[in-house]
């Protein structure tokens, strides 16, 4: 049996892997905004799930959130950083106050919940964050820089963790789902004000996403379940097949331009004078 602390349970990837760990015998504190949507959650699994009402932005009521968890099963052995949610605008369009919500939501949450574990993992020498990233935290998008730059944050951070808590015992993989019908850009979304000058980004980006149909979340119960019960996790993880042909895409074009500016580039490189200085 183990014990899952997972944030934006109540719908979405969150929710799935609640459910899909209470069906094998597992246990799941599970946090959401609003505790009223995990009551079917408890009326199927009873004591084996803890909800917690939790605004991950709130420092202190995550530390308080953890510590509840850990006073009512005894340990944590599966992190799941799922809160968040996607901000759709063009960089020039969106706000302050819309910035440092994304922020504070898809990469402070995270920061917050990874370091109120971490005492209990390190004491354990054992157990597995699972850090939601997405295909956009290697690539940027139009109409998603503040989504990306998030992501990118949550990667860097876990990359990171991942090598300080090499030696300690706990694992860290970094999930990068491609498009699946969950509520990232549905209800829980925010736009910004649009700009005319902009309309045929938006447009090329609406035809895009026309053209892909979303997966069902469903389908990737079992991938996490066989992830978190193996010995050796990868750092990275991709959901589907989507995020494959981008990836070797982004990665072709990123190498190619290093190479081709690879003779300006070491130009910065120390003379004699230097090096010997």
């Amino acid at each position: 049996m183990k014990t899952w602390f997972i944030t934006g349970a109540s719908r979405g990837f969150g929710r799935v892997w609640a459910e899909a760990a209470l069906e094998r015998g597992d246990r799941v504190a599970a946090a959401a905004r609003d505790v009223s949507r995990l009551d079917g959650l408890v009326d199927a699994h009873g004591d084996r799930v803890l909800p917690l009402s939790l605004d991950v932005t709130d420092r202190s009521a995550v530390f308080a959130a953890v510590q509840r968890s850990v006073e009512t099963f005894g340990r944590v052995d599966v992190v799941v950083n799922n809160a968040g949610y996607g901000l759709f605008g063009m960089i020039e369009e969106t706000t302050e106050d819309q910035a440092r919500r994304q922020l504070e939501t898809n990469v402070f949450g995270a920061l917050w919940v990874t370091q109120a574990v971490l005492p209990v993992l390190r004491a354990q020498r054992a157990g597995h964050i699972l850090q939601v990233s997405s295909i956009g935290g290697i690539g940027a998008f139009p109409t998603l820089g503040l989504y990306n730059a998030s992501k990118w944050a949550l990667e860097g951070l876990s990359e990171a963790l991942a090598a300080e808590l090499a030696p300690l015992g706990p694992k860290v993989t970094i999930l990068e789902p491609g498009p699946f019908d969950t509520d990232w850009a549905g209800d829980s979304a925010e736009h910004t004000e649009p700009l005319d000058a902009y309309e045929p980004v938006r447009a090329a980006r609406r035809a895009g996403a026309s053209a892909r149909t979303p997966a069902d979340p469903a389908v990737t119960a079992n991938v996490i379940l066989q992830l978190v019960d193996t010995d050796h996790p990868p750092l990275r993880l991709f959901l589907g097949p989507y995020p494959y042909p981008i990836a070797e895409k982004l990665y072709a074009e990123r190498l190619a331009t290093w190479n081709e500016w690879r003779r300006l580039a070491e130009q910065a490189a120390p003379g004699p004078e230097t090096a010997s200085a």
